[in-house]
């Protein structure tokens, strides 16, 4: 339903703008509980104050979501201490002039209690309790409960929200304006049904005041009519009940009505449809029901002895319009939606419908599935900063890696553990850990002075021994040497780590697309004599993802696209492309690895094992077959040295020819991840080569 613009009176808006309404309204309530009122202003309060009760309920029926009346709860107060303050200001009249007669306090009270009651007293106590009983027993009671349990839902299932609209800002399916918009929808949500658990309150103890009010005032009006006035019991119990009951049934009918539109409210779900909409299109779009209910009215109006005149009419009535009903759907079947809760019995007699691209979910590149222990991590208002450090996170391996590291969708998944998460790429789980919540974890580094109490884990990033301690122990737990971290650090730390190492699974021809169009502001020439000249956009994304594979990053762009410019006319294999782009790369990989030093330390392969392999590769079209036990004795060598290296403090670098590096790369990536595998061309002419090891033929062999 389109929203339409209504232009208000200026008085009107001036007294809105302003809040001198409100004030005005507040101020004429507390003046009726010190100052009499006329018998006429009684009938136009009283007026008012049904009329007020019709604009309430109407615009409950009428709104489409219940927080679109977020006021609600405040005109709820305000109505119920203006019907209270007409109590009193009606009781003082009934008791000051109720000897006089009927009219005593005005048109609206003598009507109440003439015609609607007949001006039988006893007929107006019990019309009185049934009313006081449908409000107090059945409406307030069932709308407290049902506003108390919404809003303990509602305040509950808020942290979910709330990590769903980041995770998708995060993800970039949402704006920040957009974000903004839906954080302000939850919170708006929340604190309406928070306040609609405690204006129910209000409701119920306006029934409450009603009873005692009604026995307040026939007590009293007998004492006044009998003591003061010298009336006898019969014509004061006549005088004053009935002006009690037909105040009492002036100030319950716009409590009841307010009393259902409270219930109304708080059971009403969220959709783009008024209460009006969602009734007729639940109950009646169905043709069936209305088929079944009119054969069962026919069957009992047919029954000797049974009103069969109205029976059979109101029989009739619902078969025709189930009949108007079937014919709109089968002329309009556009309306008929297959989400619809009416739909299912309908949805038989139709063939589906044609399917789209739409009904195929994407798969989200990075995802992370949390625990829904661990949702106050991802909750900015609980304290969570796991989205800003993976925000940061994302920064870092962008700066590092060369490429915009795709954004990384966060949600809850009740399936986990309530404390572990889950990293996806491409849908599969690539990895995964436990958080103790309100603890760190404090990481052995190696070498540390004492233990620490807790629970013994290991740092899910880089499987180091590390315990989960409590964060007092924090500063102990550093002065024995461990390395303590937050939970959020944890696991930030372990998405950074995946992230690197599969970044080349993360690297598209999207990304590489827009990595091309970037070096084509600066460098048109180049970009467009390389593809797709030269080369396809394929073979440009193999070597790129071959160069992340070796942990090498493409941020220089630049100069691997030179370098695949110049040896395109010689080859287009992405491998001998690979170790062609390593060699222009040199003097970055080398300084990756030992920075500024001149110098590098490197262990070689024996002259004699590296003609072997050689020689292998040469006749086997580059896939070697060593013998078991020669690659498990070369595997353990070169790990030993590795090993050494680590704990000396210096990269662990192997040096062979181009020829070999590689298939040796490939034979260490697995058994030996932290083995820098270099050819003799990729050291540039600056550096000095410190050979420390040789790994020999004659060793494997024995």
């Amino acid at each position: 339903m389109a929203a339409q613009s209504i232009t208000l009176p200026a008085w009107t808006r001036n007294l809105s703008s302003s809040g001198a309404g409100v004030l005005i309204l507040l101020i004429a309530c507390l003046a009726m509980l010190v100052v009499p009122l006329p018998p006429f202003v009684l009938d136009l309060l009283f007026t008012f104050n049904i009329t007020l009760s019709l604009v309430v309920i109407l615009a409950v029926v009428y709104i489409e979501r219940p927080i679109d009346f977020s006021v609600f709860p405040t005109v709820l107060l305000l109505t119920t201490l203006l019907r209270l303050s007409l109590n009193v200001a009606s009781t003082r009249v009934v008791l000051l002039e109720g000897h006089t007669g009927p009219g005593a306090a005005g048109k609206v009270i003598e009507s109440f209690g003439e015609f609607v009651i007949g001006g039988n007293y006893v007929v107006g106590i019990v019309v009185f309790i049934i009313l006081v009983v449908i409000n107090f027993v059945v409406v307030t009671k069932g709308a407290g409960r049902v506003s108390e349990v919404t809003a303990r839902f509602t305040l509950d299932a808020m942290p979910g929200k709330q990590m769903a609209i980041d995770s998708d800002l995060n993800a970039g399916l949402l704006t920040q304006e957009q974000a903004a918009k839906r954080r302000e929808e939850v919170r708006t949500e929340a604190d309406f049904y928070g306040s609609m658990d405690g204006a129910s309150k209000f409701v119920r103890g306006d029934a409450v005041a009603g009873i005692l009010i009604l026995f307040i005032n026939v007590l009293g009006g007998l004492g006044v009519g009998i003591g003061q006035h010298g009336l006898s019991f019969a014509q004061a119990m006549h005088n004053y009940t009935l002006l009690t009951i037909g105040d009492g049934l002036v100030a319950q009918l716009p409590s009841l009505l307010l009393s259902t539109a409270v219930a109304i409210i708080v059971t009403r779900i969220s959709r783009s449809e008024n209460m009006g909409q969602q009734v007729s299109g639940q109950m009646f779009g169905n043709p069936q029901v209305l088929y079944l209910t009119a054969a069962i009215l026919c069957l009992i109006g047919v029954i000797p002895g049974m009103p069969n005149l109205v029976f059979l009419l109101l029989g009739g009535s619902c078969a025709g319009i189930g009949w108007m009903i079937q014919q709109r759907l089968r002329n309009h079947p556009e309306i008929v939606e297959e989400d619809d809760e009416a739909a299912p019995m309908l949805a038989a007699n139709h063939e589906p419908t044609e399917l789209n691209w739409e009904e195929v979910t994407p798969m989200d590149v990075v995802s992370l599935e949390v625990g829904y222990r661990l949702i106050p991590l991802v909750d900015r208002n609980q304290g969570g900063e796991l989205i800003g450090r993976i925000t940061g996170v994302r920064k870092k391996m962008s700066k590092d890696l060369g490429f915009l590291i795709q954004p990384v969708h966060i949600r809850d998944n009740l399936e986990l553990p309530p404390s572990s998460y889950r990293i996806q790429l491409l849908g599969d789980t690539i990895a995964q850990g436990d958080i103790q919540s309100g603890k760190d974890l404090a990481i052995n580094p190696g070498g540390v002075q004492g233990d620490l109490p807790g629970i013994v884990t290991r740092d899910p990033a880089f499987g180091m021994e590390a315990v989960w301690i409590d964060s007092s122990q924090r500063d102990y737990a550093q002065t024995l040497g461990y390395t303590v971290v937050d939970a959020c650090t944890v696991i930030a730390t372990h998405l950074s780590q995946v992230v690197k190492q599969h970044a080349h699974e993360l690297l598209g021809h999207e990304e590489v697309q827009q990595l091309l169009d970037r070096l084509k502001q600066t460098d048109p020439k180049l970009v467009e004599s390389l593809v797709p000249q030269q080369l396809p956009l394929s073979v440009v994304v193999r070597v790129l993802q071959n160069l992340l594979k070796e942990n090498i990053s493409i941020r220089s762009i630049r100069m691997i696209a030179e370098s695949l410019a110049e040896q395109a006319p010689r080859t287009k294999n992405p491998d001998e492309l690979l170790e062609g782009v390593r060699v222009a790369l040199g003097r970055m990989i080398v300084q990756e690895i030992n920075g500024l030093a001149d110098e590098i330390p490197v262990s070689a392969l024996d002259p004699e094992l590296e003609q072997m392999l050689q020689d292998m590769l040469r006749g086997a079209n580059g896939a070697v077959g060593l013998e078991p036990g020669i690659a498990e004795r070369l595997q353990t060598q070169l790990a030993e040295f590795t090993q050494r290296q680590e704990i000396a403090g210096q990269p662990a670098v192997v040096l062979v020819s181009p020829a070999i590096r590689a298939w040796v790369s490939r034979f260490t990536r697995r058994s030996v991840p932290n083995l820098n595998v270099l050819s003799y061309n990729e050291i540039p002419e600056s550096k000095q080569v410190q050979l420390l090891a040789t790994i020999g033929q004659q060793h494997l062999l024995n």
